[in-house]
């Protein structure tokens, strides 16, 4: 039987202040309490640097401007994971240099010591860690479950393309609540004709 972890990636405060969404946190939440409740690992990735950036490279067009700098290296604001869906003390907080959950972290280390072969992906942004993480993980042939609602994009147009046309090619995409139900062993009823609601098996 397959093994689930629940990753919530970039949900750090200076990133969700970017993306204001009053419902995203407590949406995220509900799962976040779901996975718990059913004993299955919630694993936090957070992106973080040294103080002066020495992991950036100047070429790096996304992260760039920071190296040489001071700015969000690995200081307490830069990296804690919002207040409204902190991690418990018995949860795992992995730290990224990149956009991939896996690029620079000890990510992969992590779920093959524990034997995980699912990943439930949530974050911010869709486009940016939930896309890469989920392209590396279906390579490195994780199981993989999309929660369409559990990621957030600043633009909604590229969520809906990428939930709807191509998470769908390599993850099960499905919503919070349809998930959790599932969890739970509850029948999810008749499923939209998008894939966006593709269901667990």
């Amino acid at each position: 039987m397959p093994k689930n972890a629940l990753l919530v990636m970039d949900v750090q405060q200076a990133v969700v202040d970017r993306y204001p969404d009053p419902a995203y946190l407590p949406r995220l939440r509900t799962a976040i309490s779901a996975a718990r409740a059913a004993g299955a690992p919630v694993i936090y990735v957070v992106v973080g640097f040294r103080p002066g950036c020495p992991e950036i490279s100047t070429r790096n067009k996304t992260f760039g401007a920071l190296a040489g700098t001071g700015a969000v290296a690995g200081s307490d604001q830069a990296t804690q994971v919002h207040r409204d869906v902190a991690p418990d003390p018995g949860d795992i907080i992995v730290t990224k240099r990149r956009i991939s959950a896996f690029a620079g972290s000890d990510l992969e280390m992590v779920l093959r010591a524990g034997e995980i072969d699912h990943l439930v992906l949530t974050g911010i942004a869709t486009s940016g860690v939930v896309l890469s993480t989920l392209r590396q993980a279906a390579d490195l042939d994780f199981r993989l479950t999309v929660l369409s609602d559990g990621c957030l994009d600043s633009d909604p147009e590229v969520h809906r393309v990428l939930v709807e046309k191509v998470f769908p090619q390599q993850a099960d995409v499905t919503t919070v609540a349809d998930w959790m139900a599932r969890r739970r062993g509850m029948p999810l009823g008749e499923p939209a004709a998008t894939p966006s609601t593709v269901v667990l098996p």
